[in-house]
């Protein structure tokens, strides 16, 4: 989103041109791509995987249903997808950033999942769907990182089928405020130095705790998903706020 004109907005807590925004991003997640699911496991203490067996639990897909899976990265939403909507259903696994796709492509393939998946680059301000043509669209952990957040809304929301729903799983603003001391100095100290000790790379994790800081609140993004046309917008605070899935519905 832009910051109070059209031509900047964040990286972290930096303010660059908007053009360049998607280049930085480009090449934070080259950088982490190899050691993504690691440090997913290391910074969550696991719990990543809680969160998004919370979401899988709530895309009311069925066999032969379509989905997508925007920012899709190392494919764990869509490997669950995938089983959903079985052998007659599809998924559409997708990131902007081409490392990030290869590792998810990867270890759907190593998964053997691959029948129903195709893997695509696709930036998720312009996605390359027709309208009403999926009935789940999910997106975890890759708004925060996308330079216009309402234009991907937008267009997540119009790919959507009436009755499919859009499923946002994102960090957020804890809402237990003896949380907020803790989570910071995890964030702005642990994190980074995480990141430097595993993946060699503590500049990248800064950004992530920093982007984490600057993504919209509970009530802001469920007010930008009602923007985008979606219905019925709601969201659940998962470990204290840390974590929100937010879903909304096309009618």
């Amino acid at each position: 989103m832009a910051n109070g004109n059209d031509n900047t907005t964040h990286f972290g807590y930096e303010t660059v041109n908007t053009a360049e925004k998607q280049g930085r991003v480009r090449d934070v997640f080259d950088s982490v791509a190899s050691n993504y699911d690691l440090m997913n496991d290391l910074m969550s203490l696991g719990s990543h995987r809680l969160w998004k067996a919370f979401t899988l639990a709530r895309t009311g897909l069925r066999p032969g249903d379509a989905a997508l899976d925007v920012a899709g990265g190392t494919g764990d939403l869509t490997a669950g997808m995938a089983r959903q909507v079985g052998a007659q259903g599809r998924v559409i696994h997708t990131d902007i950033n081409m490392a990030m796709l290869a590792e998810g492509r990867d270890r759907l393939l190593d998964k053997g999942l691959s029948a129903n998946i195709r893997s695509l680059q696709v930036n998720a301000e312009k996605l390359p769907f027709t309208d009403g043509s999926m009935n789940c669209v999910t997106i975890a952990f890759g708004l925060r990182n996308v330079t216009d957040k309402q234009a991907a809304l937008n267009e997540m929301a119009r790919v959507l089928k009436p009755g499919g729903r859009l499923l946002v799983l994102e960090f957020s603003k804890p809402v237990l405020k003896w949380l907020e001391p803790l989570y910071d100095a995890y964030s702005f100290r642990v994190l980074p130095a995480l990141g430097k000790l595993v993946a060699g790379d503590a500049d990248s994790y800064k950004y992530l705790a920093e982007s984490i800081r600057m993504h919209p609140d509970q009530e802001t993004l469920a007010n930008m998903m009602r923007a985008a046309g979606l219905e019925d917008c709601r969201y659940h605070n998962l470990s204290g706020g840390i974590v929100a899935l937010h879903i909304g519905y096309r009618y």
